[in-house]
């Protein structure tokens, strides 16, 4: 299998909203994937790989370069990896990753982080076989909420 990681195209929204929603389980519409990445397009801060294996989307990563103060050169906040189920154990992951590492040393950023959902412990294996370490958690507020 032949499979090339490449920057995400809009013929490619509606492979990638099926992994956001099937494989992230994240719930989004193609009008808010086309709406989010039409936003991001000539922002460099942001990117999307797509592990594209002979015409199937196999497999994405998202990010940005987050600037903040105590961390000089910022760094690259990870804002998803999913690689559909029959693809995984074949390498899609860790070439979604090097891409990801890439981008952070094109840009100077010293390091890549991320937060990972407290279900997903296969990926949390996964992070931490490839050289992640846990250092923190995440908590969230929706603001729609009261507390």
């Amino acid at each position: 299998m032949s499979v090339e990681i490449r920057r995400i195209r809009e013929s490619d929204y509606e492979a990638v909203r099926s992994i956001w929603n099937d494989v992230l389980d994240v719930p989004v519409t193609y009008e808010q994937i086309r709406e989010t990445y039409s936003a991001m397009d000539g922002d460099d801060r942001y990117c999307t790989f797509v592990a594209d294996a002979e015409g199937v989307i196999a497999g994405l990563v998202t990010g940005v370069h987050v600037l903040a103060v105590g961390h000089p050169g910022g760094y690259i906040k990870m804002n998803g990896l999913g690689v559909l189920p029959e693809y995984r154990g074949q390498g899609v992951g860790r070439m979604l990753l090097e891409a990801i590492e890439r981008f952070a040393v094109e840009r100077s950023a010293p390091y890549v982080g991320l937060a990972s959902g407290i279900r997903r412990a296969d990926a949390h294996e996964f992070y931490e076989h490839l050289g992640y370490r846990k250092t923190s958690y995440w908590f969230r507020r929706d603001l729609k909420q009261k507390p």
